[in-house]
């Protein structure tokens, strides 16, 4: 695997995880500001210290200490730090197929993040003794990924899951937000963003959003890049993409996940493709 440190998060230059899980404990002074990334997997960041204020998907959460974020692959995500204090957390990413890999009947492992997708809520906030919990099973975790002993590797997965289950019960719990003060974002503009994720096989114009949530096309564009750092077109082409890319992978027909993806003009798609990915359609396969 290539990586790079990049202050909060790390460049993954292949985009494409292909461990288990990985966990970093960082902490440092970066004075730096991040642009909005994704990535192709999951990831769970647990903030310990410092004054950040994490942006997800037009969504500003105002972090406090042992405070959990859900991120799942594809959201749009980027921390504002403030540098006068170190900046402290933890990150762990999740390659799906192996929470696919250890699913049980009526266990799945990946609810949670579903359930961010549909309550569009990614924060968890603790009680204390659901932070003790958290921290114990964190220690454990570090400490068996740092061990060479015997049966390391096999513990560390095996507590990694004992993670995932309490996340899993905590969220389902609704555990997710208890302080409004936590979180702060636009009712309107989350709504066309739902909107938007669940219709990426449409065309979806400009004119065509502001006309069914009944808002001026200059009103819409303005405050979506107010909300989201984003253009509304650059939005929604990005997230296009990253769904063809996830098809591809996984093995579908290119000439039908272009249609299935909302693109009428095969070239323009291996065009935007290209400079998004820095390779072909068909090329994509060869990172797996």
């Amino acid at each position: 695997m290539d990586t790079e440190i990049q202050g909060d998060d790390f460049e993954y230059k292949s985009g494409y995880l292909k461990e288990d899980f990985l966990l970093f404990h960082i902490k440092d002074k970066v004075n730096k500001e991040f642009d909005f990334h994704y990535h192709d997997f999951n990831k769970i960041i647990i903030f310990l210290s410092g004054k950040v204020t994490y942006l997800i998907e037009g969504k500003a959460y105002y972090l406090k200490p042992w405070d959990i974020l859900l991120v799942n692959n594809h959201d749009l995500h980027k921390p504002i730090i403030d540098i006068s204090e170190p900046y402290e957390r933890i990150i762990i990413w999740i390659n799906l197929k192996f929470l696919e890999a250890h699913n049980y009947d009526k266990c799945d492992l990946q609810t949670c993040f579903n359930l961010v997708n549909e309550k569009r809520i990614n924060l968890i906030r603790l009680s204390n003794d659901a932070e003790n919990q958290l921290r114990y099973l964190i220690s454990m975790l570090e400490a068996s990924l740092k061990s060479v002993e015997f049966g390391s590797k096999l513990l560390s997965k095996t507590i990694f899951i004992q993670l995932i289950i309490y996340l899993n019960r905590l969220y389902i719990g609704e555990n997710y937000l208890k302080d409004s003060k936590a979180l702060k974002y636009d009712p309107q503009i989350d709504n066309i963003l739902k909107f938007i994720n669940e219709n990426l096989n449409k065309k979806l114009s400009i004119e065509e959003l502001a006309q069914k949530f009944y808002l001026s096309r200059y009103y819409l564009m303005h405050k979506f890049k107010e909300e989201t750092g984003y253009t509304i077109h650059s939005y929604i082409n990005q997230k296009k993409l990253m769904l063809a890319a996830e098809k591809i992978r996984e093995g579908q027909e290119i000439n039908k996940v272009v249609y299935e993806c909302g693109f009428t003009d095969y070239s323009a798609f291996l065009r935007a493709f290209k400079k998004m990915f820095k390779k072909s359609p068909r090329n994509l396969l060869d990172e797996e």
